[in-house]
């Protein structure tokens, strides 16, 4: 996913029941006070729930994309690391939906995002 590497994300673990992505705190991924960006979160929620629908899609289906994203922010990031962990919560012939939480080094949790996913033909 070209995007998620120029984010600097990374593949910890990637199986149809759970998908696990590691983004590193920089600063060019910051807002003016040192935390790390909420697009940068959502980005890196999005593209973690994308390869976890894309693992559990129907025979036969082309691909995936979001149709549907929500976020919650719970806590600032200001260094380390954030894991995100994407779980499939819905898998059907047409839409996948996917559970991501978001966490700090400390296993705090930072963010969660529910996203539904389109099964393309």
């Amino acid at each position: 996913m070209p995007f998620a590497a120029l984010l600097g994300a990374e593949v910890v673990a990637a199986t149809p029941g759970e998908v696990v992505l590691q983004l590193t705190w920089r600063p060019d991924l910051c807002t003016a006070g040192g935390v790390l960006h909420g697009g940068a979160l959502m980005a890196l929620a999005d593209a973690t729930g994308g390869v976890c629908a894309f693992l559990n899609l129907p025979e036969g289906a082309a691909g995936t994309t979001t149709i549907e994203s929500k976020t919650n922010f719970l806590r600032a990031v200001r260094a380390g690391h954030v894991t995100a962990t994407a779980r499939p919560l819905h898998a059907g012939r047409r839409t996948i939906v996917v559970d991501t939480e978001l966490r700090d080094d400390e296993a705090r949790l930072v963010a969660r995002t529910t996203q539904t996913q389109a099964v393309l033909e």
